[in-house]
């Protein structure tokens, strides 16, 4: 008798877990466009080119998630990234960014991660330009049909 109840206990703990997971996927995820391309994917820059982190809002899932960026180090959530990159390019009075031909977009699924080097031209607020590349790497994510970008890892070579 008490290997009855055991193996009852098991299935409808089994039975309650795959509900609440398709709940929680169904709840989330809805029909999402074409996964990102190059085409999406300079959108994101053009927005960043702004100067403006508002005009890049669109293209990031709100809430925890992890972005590292050149500077600082790390952020926890949208909210922190767009103030500290606010307070960041507010030292700048240009910027242009291009996504340059080795961008590679992988989807799975709900997810897609991305890479790409960057062309970067900055001018600062005294004149002086800067011009670079660097290395991005995202992680968009499909919420409510929309690909959101749910990490981000920016980085510069070492010079």
């Amino acid at each position: 008798m008490k290997r009855f109840f055991v193996v009852l206990f098991c299935a409808l703990a089994l039975v309650l877990s795959g509900s609440a997971q398709t709940k929680k996927s169904a709840m989330k995820k809805s029909a999402a466009g074409p996964a990102p391309d190059k085409a999406y994917l300079q959108k994101i820059w053009d927005g960043w080119a702004t100067l403006d982190p508002s005009n890049s809002a669109k293209f990031y899932a709100t809430g925890p998630n992890t972005f590292f960026d050149i500077v600082p180090l790390k952020y926890s959530s949208w909210d922190e990234y767009q103030k500290g990159a606010r307070g960041v390019l507010s030292g700048y009075k240009s910027a242009k960014f291009t996504v340059n031909d080795d961008a590679a977009i992988h989807p799975h699924g709900d997810l897609v991660w991305a890479t790409s080097t960057v062309a970067e031209q900055m001018t600062d607020k005294a004149g002086k330009v800067s011009m670079g590349n660097f290395r991005w790497t995202a992680v968009f994510e499909n919420e409510d049909g929309k690909w959101l970008i749910v990490h981000e890892h920016i980085s510069v070579p070492l010079q």
